[in-house]
């Protein structure tokens, strides 16, 4: 069953790329961040009473509890850095590299969960890290014949949206690597501190200290007065956004408690095929030849994972 739920995770991680890449056109990221975690908490603590398991909360042992926090603020710094990789950069060059806390998170299962790997998971995995690398590929912007060139992968002109051929700026390269180291202790933090606790109420738990550190990163920044500022239309994505991020998390976090995180991590991952088939279709970005091989590597990859 727990496949069933990593699954899920994979196809709405990549929808919440897309919806929140909509919300943050002209919205900050870490206001926008802030928002959404809002719609996640009331979606999530909705989840709790369906499941009536919210009185389980006086019950949790001192250390899950910890580790549940550890992995909240873990959530918050990925979320940080990555939705401002996206308003910096093109998704997708965002998503493979966040995605590529893969990787990390395999090894970190296997040092500190005991999870063991075999030969041909270890293959598996250095597929998985080719296909990253195929992905990343940081280019100056220019032009070359009916090619536009970004900060990252050559995309062809689809016509579909112009307003995406523009050059990325600066600095998203550095946040979404950030994003990604975040989001591997992430998993880590939540596969320990879920034991024992009922899924839906662990997410909830997670999702305050999230919204704690978003609302303070806003305060601290002072762009709480750009939260009124922010288009009807952009409101309605960024909240969209939030509903699939929580029905991803909770997925995700019943996958954890179930199977192996050495497995369930690389499986959500393939959301990154989720964001590059809706980005195709929403916003006309279109992978190089090189991008496309990693990109069935990856999924190659994370299929051998999943089945061996």
């Amino acid at each position: 069953m727990w496949l069933f739920y990593a699954v899920g995770s994979a196809f709405f991680a990549g929808l919440t790329s897309i919806l929140a890449k909509c919300g943050i056109r002209k919205t900050d990221s870490t206001v926008a961040t802030a928002v959404r975690t809002i719609v996640i908490l009331i979606f999530s603590w909705v989840m709790v009473g369906i499941a009536g398991s919210a009185e389980q909360i006086i019950s949790i042992s001192g250390e899950s509890l910890l580790f549940l926090i550890l992995s909240g603020a873990a959530t918050g710094a990925s979320w940080l850095c990555y939705f401002r990789a996206l308003q910096l950069g093109d998704i997708n060059k965002v998503v493979p590299i966040d995605k590529s806390s893969t990787v990390l998170t395999i090894l970190l299962a296997l040092i500190f969960l005991g999870e063991g790997i075999s030969v041909s998971k270890a293959l598996a995995l250095l597929v998985i890290a080719a296909g990253i690398l195929l992905m990343i590929e940081r280019k100056d912007v220019k032009l070359e014949g009916s090619f536009h060139v970004w900060s990252g992968w050559p995309l062809k002109r689809t016509g579909r949206n112009k307003n995406t051929e523009r050059p990325a700026r600066g600095g998203w390269m550095l946040y979404a690597a950030g994003s990604a180291f975040f989001a591997s202790l992430t998993a880590i933090l939540g596969k320990v501190g879920i034991s024992g606790v009922e899924s839906n109420l662990g997410t909830a738990i997670r999702t305050v200290i999230v919204l704690i550190m978003a609302w303070v990163m806003v305060f601290v920044t002072g762009k709480q007065a750009e939260v009124r500022k922010i288009e009807r239309k952009e409101l309605v994505f960024i909240c969209l956004s939030g509903i699939a991020t929580g029905a991803s998390w909770l997925c995700y976090y019943r996958a954890l408690q179930e199977g192996p995180a050495s497995v369930v991590t690389p499986i959500d991952k393939l959301s990154v095929l989720i964001t590059v088939i809706f980005s195709y279709f929403v916003f006309g970005e279109r992978l190089s030849r090189r991008a496309l091989a990693g990109l069935a590597l990856l999924t190659a990859g994370t299929a051998a994972m999943a089945l061996l």
